[in-house]
């Protein structure tokens, strides 16, 4: 037999753990410091550099 629950208990405790799981991914995107954004904005840049460096054709400005 199953157990008996709460619907409108199970609906908020889900609702929590939803917000605590962004709740954790924001202190992870934006609780960082200056540094280390720029730390990575740099490496993200670089990355991109270095794959339009290797294109066979370079990109259309107009399309």
């Amino acid at each position: 037999m199953a157990d008996i629950i709460n619907l409108r208990q199970a609906r908020k405790a889900k609702a929590r753990s939803e917000a605590e799981a962004k709740a954790a991914q924001n202190r992870i995107s934006f609780g960082r410091t200056k540094t280390e954004r720029n730390l990575t904005e740099a490496c993200s840049a670089l990355e991109e550099k270095r794959i339009d460096a290797h294109r066979r054709e370079p990109a259309d400005k107009d399309a």
